[in-house]
C-alpha cells in the first residue's frame, strides 16, 4: 500500500504512522527523519537543509521534495510506503502525483486524522517531558506522573517545551489550516481521502484506519 497520512499537530500522526507501517509491513517515511538522516550523513541536500534551519528559515519545497523522492526510490519501498509530513501543501501534492505517475503507480489512500482544534490545544499544551533525556512524555490530564512534575522512570524534573505553549499551538494550527489542510480537498476530488476520527485509544484509531483503507481498496 502507498499511503499519505495527514492531520493537525497533536492528532497522533507519529504514533499512528509507526503502528500502521508495522501492521502493513511498509516503511514509514517522515520528513523529520529525512531531514535528520540527510543532515547526519552530510548529503548535499542535508547541507542545504541545515543551512536554512540554522537561519531559522523553512526548508524550501524543492529540498524537501528531493529528499522524499530519493527515499521513495529506495528498494524497501517497492511494496509500498507511508508518507508522514509529506506532502505538506498543494504544490508538494501535485509533484508527488507526477512522480508516482511517472513510475506507473498511485496512492491507495490519504488518511486524514480528524481532531477538533480544542482537543489539539488540550493535548499539546498539557504535554510534559523528562528533563533528563526528553524521551519520557507525560500529560497533566491523560497520563500524569505519579508525583507532580517528576519523571516516574528516573526522578528528573519535567518541563514544557516552548512550542507547546497554548499560543504557539494555536499558531501552528493556523498554519496547518492554511497550508496543509487544502490538500484534503485535493485528494477528496481524487476519491482518495479517508477521514478517520482520531479520538480514542491508539488501537481503536488504527482499526478505523485499516478498515477504511481496506474498504477503499475494494471499492
Amino acid at each position: 500500500m502507498r499511503i499519505v497520512l495527514v492531520g493537525p499537530p497533536g492528532a497522533g500522526k507519529g504514533t499512528q504512522a509507526q503502528v500502521l507501517a508495522q501492521t502493513l509491513s511498509i516503511p514509514h517515511i517522515s520528513t523529520g527523519d529525512l531531514f535528520r538522516a540527510n543532515i547526519g550523513q552530510g548529503t548535499g541536500l542535508g547541507i542545504k537543509a541545515k543551512a536554512y534551519m540554522n537561519e531559522g528559515r523553512l526548508v524550501p519545497d524543492e529540498v524537501t521534495i528531493a529528499m522524499a523522492k530519493d527515499r521513495m526510490l529506495q528498494a524497501d519501498t517497492a511494496g509500498g510506503f507511508l508518507l508522514d509530513g509529506f506532502p505538506r501543501n498543494l504544490g508538494q501534492a501535485r509533484v508527488l502525483d507526477e512522480f508516482l505517475a511517472q513510475r506507473g503507480i498511485a496512492l491507495d489512500g490519504v488518511l486524514d486524522l480528524e481532531v477538533p482544534d480544542k482537543e489539539v490545544v488540550d493535548r499539546i499544551a498539557g504535554r510534559r517531558l523528562c528533563r533528563n533525556d526528553g524521551n519520557h512524555m507525560y500529560h497533566v490530564a491523560y497520563n500524569p506522573p505519579q508525583q507532580d512534575d517528576v519523571c516516574d522512570e528516573c526522578g528528573s524534573g519535567l518541563y514544557k517545551r516552548p512550542d507547546d505553549a497554548e499560543a504557539k499551538v494555536r499558531t501552528r494550527l493556523e498554519v496547518y489550516h492554511t497550508e496543509t489542510e487544502p490538500i484534503t480537498d485535493y485528494y477528496a476530488q481524487q476519491d482518495l481521502l479517508l477521514t478517520i476520527p482520531a479520538l480514542g485509544k491508539v488501537d481503536e484509531v488504527t482499526a478505523r484506519a485499516i478498515a477504511a483503507l481496506e474498504k477503499n481498496r475494494h471499492a
